[in-house]
């Protein structure tokens, strides 16, 4: 990066989210809208973690990484929606250069442990379904712990060096982002308005670009194996069972990549106006709400578990 190129990186002390502009009537409506569903999200996906924590029957390694994958959920959104809640009520909407970054590595950390985690658990269905005989000896705890672990640090580690990227970006003026959080496409178009910056729009597009079809490609392969397997299976009961153990993951896959691959397989493309706010509300605040339903409402193990939990025994 040239001197000059630094020096304008400088230039922006902060930015402002647009979020969703309209009268302060429809801001007071949203936000009490989106805080009702934020405690939502949060009363459900804590309510997983609870069940799998105080039932003994629940401690198996499935359980265990749904557990995990509801505390992930908890994190992400709280990664972006209680800024977007005071963004509501607030008159100037700005986040700090700092802030605005910070929020940036935790959102993309977050959504590649969630990709990595929605991995580990087609694996483990794969194993439970198509290799039934070895999935003691091999999804043992230690095991699960190890990719537990892994789905964390990998995770946290993926998108360090985009983040590194867009830190010495210049932003030399324009500091407008329309949407309600520091996503990577805007930043990236807000930086492509000073400087041309083909190799880190390549360079981020190729990462989450990788990271989005390589679990997705893995996820599908597992249940396509696992659907050959169940197919296989003589009794009508037993098939039943097999499919209603894979129906929830399946729902909850094709609810987040269908919307995360709109939005990040090519970020800083210049998507429809305000469409990529709108993919990004979806998979960032909407699928965690309905995760914990979708887990829950086909799973009587889980349903009796959530039982207890509400009645405090």
């Amino acid at each position: 990066m040239t001197t000059e190129a630094r020096n304008l990186s400088h230039s922006v002390s902060d930015f402002v989210l647009l979020g969703f502009p309209c009268r302060w009537e429809i801001q007071v409506f949203l936000f009490s809208l989106f805080f009702v569903t934020y405690i939502l999200t949060i009363l459900g996906n804590m309510a997983i973690v609870c069940a799998v924590g105080w039932d003994r029957r629940l401690h198996t390694p499935m359980y265990i990484l749904l557990a995990n994958f509801s505390f992930l959920e908890i994190c992400y959104v709280n990664s972006d929606v209680p800024n977007m809640l005071a963004n509501f009520l607030s008159k100037t909407k700005t986040i700090s250069f700092v802030r605005c970054l910070l929020q940036l590595y935790f959102f993309f950390s977050l959504g590649t442990t969630e990709c990595l985690f929605l991995s580990i658990m087609a694996y483990d269905r794969f194993l439970a379904i198509c290799r039934p005989l070895h999935y003691p000896t091999i999804m043992t705890t230690k095991f699960c712990s190890s990719l537990v672990i892994f789905c964390w640090v990998y995770g946290f580690l993926w998108f360090l060096i985009p983040v590194i990227l867009v830190t010495q970006l210049p932003f030399c003026g324009p500091n407008v982002i329309d949407d309600f959080l520091c996503d990577l496409g805007p930043l990236l178009a807000l930086a492509s308005a000073c400087v041309p910056i083909p190799g880190t729009v390549l360079i981020c597009g190729t990462m989450s670009s990788l990271l989005i079809f390589a679990t997705f490609f893995y996820i599908t392969g597992s249940y396509t194996l696992v659907l050959w397997a169940v197919l296989q299976v003589p009794s009508a009961a037993g098939r039943k069972k097999a499919f209603s153990t894979c129906s929830s993951h399946l729902a909850v896959v094709f609810l987040f990549y269908g919307s995360v691959m709109m939005t990040y397989v090519s970020p800083g493309s210049g998507q429809a106006e305000g469409m990529q706010k709108f993919t990004t509300l979806f998979y960032s605040v909407l699928t965690p709400l309905f995760n914990p339903m979708i887990y829950s409402l086909r799973n009587k193990e889980m349903k009796d578990a959530l039982k207890k939990v509400l009645r405090g025994s």
